[in-house]
């Protein structure tokens, strides 16, 4: 089934192609996964992986608070755990698959690529295609994770600070969230500093202030700041927000945005076109596309990374 996605008329652009106001210049048409319709995507009332799912999101309300974030970031914030080239963190994550996602029991490299094939074949600016590729690479933290933190790399280990939605910390868990009945269970929801509408927030503060449900999202989003990529904002804001579903798709956190988050939240929203519906069963040649995706990996995030 085909779906058409319309955005405002804006331009893309960066690199070769021209940028008018921040703003991605593409209407395209996606095409759902052979066999899905578009409504079968994000099912998280009755999927095949159901129990395993929901599992998942009761263990990130539980544990997903501002304590647990500043360990994370204490953890891993230094980037002292390895050096690898992009290839190589990507031949760490071959078997990985991701206990939140209803949709697919494909290991997340093949994802991230059929992720990255569908922002080509439309056209996108180089850099956006490698950011399909990249963008669940902070799954990596499982090499150096631990059971209790949420960070095993098996589909039926817990993965609660690896995958999955993620929401603003530090202030009420919207109900918009997937599972709204297990926000109670999180601590900070019993804070009166992180339970109300603003919490720890100031009016439009700006959504790149905020600090969010830690996972692959915001591990990468460090990870390549720390590593000075050459990827823009905007590509960066794809790969911090793509998981923040209370924001970009149920319009939450209006009252915490600035000047310049309507435009960010365009290209989350573009982005996650592809994210969500190129999930297919057919496989990706990863020998045969690598060459090409190895180029952009040399343009803007070459050689020896800290992870």
């Amino acid at each position: 089934m085909s779906i058409e996605v319309s955005k405002r008329t804006i331009a893309m652009a960066l690199g070769n192609q021209q940028q008018q106001d921040g703003k991605p210049a593409f209407e395209v048409k996606t095409t759902t996964a052979p066999g899905k319709s578009a409504e079968e995507f994000r099912n998280y009332k009755d999927s095949t992986r159901q129990a395993m799912v929901e599992r998942h999101y009761k263990l990130m309300r539980q544990h997903q608070t501002m304590a647990f974030y500043d360990k994370m970031q204490k953890k891993y914030g230094s980037f002292t755990n390895a050096q690898m080239t992009v290839w190589e963190a990507f031949e760490a994550l071959k078997g990985y698959v991701d206990s939140s996602d209803p949709d697919s029991e494909m290991p997340n490299l093949e994802h991230m690529l059929q992720t990255a094939e569908g922002i080509r074949a439309a056209g996108h600016p180089d850099w956006f295609q490698l950011v399909g590729l990249l963008h669940d690479m902070g799954k990596i933290q499982y090499l150096w994770g631990a059971k209790e933190d949420g960070q095993e790399g098996t589909a039926e280990g817990d993965q609660w600070s690896l995958g999955g939605d993620t929401w603003v910390l530090g202030c009420r868990i919207p109900d918009t969230t997937v599972f709204p009945e297990y926000n109670a269970l999180n601590p900070d929801m019993q804070d009166p500093r992180c339970n109300t509408e603003y919490g720890i927030y100031q009016p439009h503060c700006g959504i790149s202030n905020l600090r969010y449900a830690w996972g692959h999202d915001e591990y990468m989003y460090q990870m390549l700041k720390f590593n000075k990529t050459t990827i823009p904002e905007e590509g960066l804001a794809m790969i911090r927000f793509h998981s923040c579903y209370p924001w970009h798709k149920e319009k939450e956190y209006q009252h915490l945005m600035a000047e310049g988050d309507e435009d960010l939240l365009d290209w989350v929203l573009e982005f996650n076109k592809f994210d969500l519906y190129t999930k297919a069963d057919k496989r990706p040649d990863v020998k045969e596309l690598w060459p090409y995706y190895q180029s952009l990996i040399d343009k803007y995030l070459p050689g020896k990374l800290a992870w």
